[in-house]
C-alpha cells in the first residue's frame, strides 16, 4: 500500500471508539484518517462528532466501502466475534477490543479467517504502551535487581459496590474486562507459560458478577513466576507493578496516567504532558550494588503513548510487517481466561 493515509472504520460510537482510539489517530495524521463511523443510532450528545468522519447506520456502509483499510470492532464483548469475523469476509484488515472473543476456538477461527482472506486481526492492547508497564520492562533488563523470581501487576479499583446486583456473565466480567490487559502484558513480556494456575472469584455469591482474578504464570526455565491479579474492593491498591530479584526489588504504585487524562477529556492533541508522570509518582528502586552498597532512587517513567499501537498497525497494512499482537500470544491469553471460568456460573 506504499505510504498513503489508511482510512480507519469504527463498528460502535461509544466510550472505546472516542476515547480510547479516535484521540490517538487524530495525533497521526500522516498514517491514518478516521473515515467512518457506525452505530444503529446516530447521535452527538454523549461524544461530540469527529471531524471528517461520516457516521452511517447501516454496516454495509462501512464492509461495502472499497475506500476503508481497517475496521476496528469497539462495541459490547459478545459481539465482537460476530462483528469481527464480517469484516475479515468482507477483506478489511481487522483490530478487535479485548476481550478479542470468548473461547480460544473463536480466535483460531478469526485467525484462520483474516489469513484465508489474506488480511490481518489482532487484538487492540494498547497497554503495551502504558508507562509504568514500559519502564517495569527497562527496569528489569538493566540487570541491577539480579536474578529476578518475581513479577506482579495488580488492576485494583476500589468499587465494593459496583457489581451489587449484576449477574454472572461469562465475558462481560473482570477477568475478561481488565485481566486481558494484565495477562496481555505478562506474555508479551515473557512469552507464553510453561504452564499456569487461574483463580476468578464472585465476591457476592454464586450467580453473580466475577469481580476478582488471579493467574500465575510460570516459566520454568527461569524459574520465575509472573502474577496478574485484581479485585474491585481495594480500599489501598497494591502496586500497578512489583519485581523481586535477589539484589533488589522495584515497585511502581500508580498505573498509567493516559487514562486518567482521558477522562477527564485531556487529550493528546494540543497537550505536550498528556499522560506524563509527576516525580511522586516514579517508581521506587531498591538494589544492591556491586560494591555491596544499598541504594535507593525513583526511577522516572517512561514516555509512552497509545498511539504507538498504531504506528506497529500502519506498518503491518501498508508495509506488511509482523503485527504487533500475535495470534499465538491471544490464543494463550484466552486460553488461560477459559481455564479461569471454567465451572463458574
Amino acid at each position: 500500500m506504499g505510504n498513503r493515509v489508511l482510512n480507519v472504520a469504527y463498528i460502535g460510537n461509544g466510550k472505546s471508539t472516542n476515547r480510547y482510539h479516535v484521540p490517538f489517530v487524530q495525533v497521526r495524521p500522516d498514517k491514518f484518517r478516521v473515515a467512518t463511523i457506525f452505530a444503529r443510532h446516530i447521535r452527538h450528545d454523549a461524544w461530540a462528532e469527529v471531524p471528517g468522519a461520516r457516521y452511517v447506520d447501516r454496516i454495509e456502509d462501512v464492509l461495502g466501502d472499497p475506500e476503508i483499510d481497517v475496521v476496528e470492532i469497539c462495541t459490547p464483548s459478545g459481539l465482537h466475534y460476530e462483528q469481527a469475523k464480517e469484516a475479515l469476509l468482507a477483506g478489511k484488515h481487522v483490530v478487535v477490543d479485548k476481550p478479542f472473543a470468548a473461547t480460544e476456538a473463536e480466535a483460531a477461527d478469526l485467525f484462520a479467517t483474516a489469513k484465508a482472506k489474506g488480511v490481518t486481526v489482532q487484538c487492540y492492547q494498547n497497554r503495551r504502551f502504558d508507562s509504568d508497564y514500559v519502564t517495569a520492562k527497562r527496569v528489569l533488563a538493566s540487570g541491577v535487581l539480579g536474578r529476578v523470581f518475581e513479577v506482579v501487576t495488580s488492576y485494583d479499583y476500589f468499587r465494593p459496590h459496583m457489581m451489587d446486583g449484576v449477574g454472572f456473565d461469562a465475558v462481560n466480567n473482570a477477568a475478561y474486562g481488565h485481566a486481558s490487559h494484565c495477562l496481555d502484558q505478562l506474555i508479551a513480556w515473557f512469552g507464553v507459560p510453561d504452564r499456569f494456575h487461574a483463580e476468578v472469584r464472585q465476591m457476592n455469591g454464586p450467580g453473580t458478577a466475577v469481580d476478582y482474578f488471579d493467574y500465575d504464570l510460570y516459566y520454568d526455565d527461569r524459574n520465575l513466576k509472573a502474577t496478574a491479579h485484581a479485585n474491585y474492593a481495594t480500599a489501598l491498591p497494591r502496586p500497578s507493578f512489583a519485581i523481586y530479584g535477589d539484589r533488589g526489588a522495584y515497585i511502581k504504585m500508580e498505573k498509567d496516567q493516559q487514562e486518567r487524562d482521558l477522562k477527564h477529556f485531556y487529550l493528546p492533541e494540543g497537550h505536550d504532558d498528556f499522560g506524563l508522570d509527576v516525580p511522586e509518582q516514579y517508581g521506587l528502586l531498591r538494589y544492591m550494588d556491586e560494591a555491596g552498597v544499598t541504594r535507593e532512587e525513583r526511577v522516572p517513567s517512561e514516555r509512552t503513548s497509545y498511539a504507538q499501537f498504531y504506528d506497529a498497525l500502519y506498518e503491518t497494512v501498508a508495509h506488511g510487517a509482523p503485527q504487533l499482537v500475535t495470534p499465538e500470544e491471544t490464543l494463550a491469553q484466552l486460553r488461560i481466561l477459559e481455564a479461569g471460568m471454567a465451572g463458574v456460573r
